[in-house]
C-alpha cells in the first residue's frame, strides 16, 4: 500500500481531537494551563497522524530558534572533540540543538560563521576564539545575541567567559619534572598570539625561575598544536649540542609527535628523556608509554560553558562571569627521575 503524502497540520491535530486550534497549541508550547484529558487527547493525536510542529513558525512567534551555535578551532583535535561533548550534552538534555562550525584557527573562517549564525538566529554561541583582535570578535561584540568565550581568554571582548588555569597547568608540569631532578628542560610551545599557549610557557618560566635556572631560550620550540609540529620541534631539540632531559610539551598532539620522534631516534622515554603533555586526552592513557600529562576538565569546559550561555538567553542584564577552573597533573609512564650517568 502507497504511504499517504498527505503532511498533517495542526487543523489536523485539533479536529481528530476535538478541541480548538488554540489548544493544540497551548498543548504544544505549553504557554496555558490544559486539563490532563486534553492534553491526552491531543498528544495522542499528534502521534496518530505522526504531527510534526514548525520549528521555523515557532521562532517567528517566540523569537527563539531553540538552537545554539559552536564555533571551534580545529574539530579532529580530540581536546576540542571531549569539550563540544560537554556542550552538546548539557544542551541537549535542555533542549536545544547545536551547529558545530570549525574555523581552522582561520580568522575569516571564524567571522563568515559567525555572521552565518547570526543569519540562522541561533539563540547564542559558545566560542574558542582564533585571537585577540580579529575583526570576528569585533563584529561579534556589536551584535546583542548571547555569548560565552571559552578555552581562550579574550580581554577585549565584552563576553562571560570559561578558562583553565593554564599558567598553573604549565607551572605543575615543570616542577613535576624539576622534582624529578631534571634542570635541563625543553619546552615545546604554540603560537604566542594564543592565550593557553603564552600561558602554559608563563608556567614554565615561572617554574623554572622559583628553581633558580636561567632561561635557555635554545630550549623552546614553538610548534602548531599538531602532532607533526611536536615532532619537528624535539628533533631541533635532540640535536642540540646539550639536549634536554626533559620535554615540557604544551598540548597532548605534539606530546604524540614528540614521542614518535624519540622513538625515531632510539631515545627512550622516559629513561633518556622525560616528556610531560597538556590536555589529557583519551590516546593519553593508552599509548605506550603512557603519557604523563596535565588534565583539563574538559567536559566541565564545555558544560560549564553552555550552562552561562543559557543562563544569558534567559536573563542578558546579570552580571558577566568568569570562571577559570584548575587542571590537574596526572603521572603516568613517560616521565621519572633523572639517572645521571658517572662516566
Amino acid at each position: 500500500m502507497a504511504r499517504s503524502s498527505h503532511i498533517s497540520t495542526i487543523r489536523d491535530v485539533a479536529e481528530k481531537a476535538g478541541v480548538s486550534v488554540t489548544t493544540v497549541s497551548h498543548v504544544i508550547n505549553k504557554t496555558r494551563f490544559v486539563s490532563e484529558d486534553l492534553v491526552k487527547r491531543v498528544d495522542d493525536a499528534i502521534r496518530e497522524l505522526n504531527y510534526q510542529p514548525s520549528g521555523l513558525a515557532r521562532s517567528l512567534r517566540t523569537k527563539a530558534s531553540g538552537s545554539l551555535g559552536v564555533i571551534i578551532p580545529d574539530n579532529t583535535n580530540p581536546f576540542f572533540a571531549e569539550v563540544v561533548r560537554g556542550i552538546e550534552d548539557y544542551c541537549y538534555k535542555q533542549g536545544y540543538s547545536v551547529f558545530l562550525c570549525n574555523s581552522d584557527g582561520d580568522p575569516d573562517k571564524e567571522y563568515n560563521y559567525i555572521k552565518l549564525l547570526r543569519e540562522k538566529g541561533v539563540d547564542g554561541m559558545v566560542l574558542v576564539s582564533t585571537g585577540n583582535d580579529s575583526d570576528s570578535l569585533k563584529f561579534l561584540d556589536q551584535g546583542k545575541i548571547p555569548k560565552v568565550i571559552i578555552d581562550r581568554d579574550i580581554e577585549s571582548l565584552n563576553s562571560d567567559s570559561v578558562l583553565v588555569d593554564n599558567l598553573a597547568g604549565g607551572y605543575k608540569a615543570t616542577k613535576h619534572l624539576l622534582d624529578l631532578d631534571h634542570t635541563r628542560i625543553g619546552c615545546i610551545t604554540g603560537s604566542s598570539q594564543i592565550t593557553p599557549s603564552a600561558q602554559r610557557l608563563e608556567g614554565y618560566i615561572q617554574a623554572l625561575k622559583e628553581k633558580g635556572i636561567a632561561i635557555d631560550s635554545t630550549l623552546i620550540e614553538t610548534g602548531d598544536f599538531k602532532s607533526q609540529s611536536g615532532g619537528d620541534c624535539l628533533m631541533r631539540l635532540m640535536n642540540q649540542p646539550e639536549p634536554p632531559t626533559a620535554v615540557f610539551v604544551c598540548n597532548d598532539l605534539m606530546a604524540f609527535g614528540a614521542l614518535a620522534a624519540a622513538r625515531q631516534l632510539e631515545i627512550h622515554v622516559p629513561d633518556q628523556l622525560s616528556i610531560v603533555g597538556f590536555d589529557d586526552i583519551a590516546m593519553a592513557s593508552m599509548i605506550i608509554p603512557s603519557l604523563s600529562t596535565i588534565a583539563q576538565p574538559k567536559r566541565e569546559l564545555g558544560e560549564t560553558g553552555a550552562t552561562l550561555l543559557l543562563q544569558r538567553i534567559k536573563d542578558k542584564d546579570t552580571a558577566q562571569s568568569r570562571i577559570v577552573l584548575e587542571p590537574l597533573l596526572v603521572v603516568r609512564e613517560s616521565s621519572a627521575q633523572l639517572v645521571v650517568n658517572d662516566k
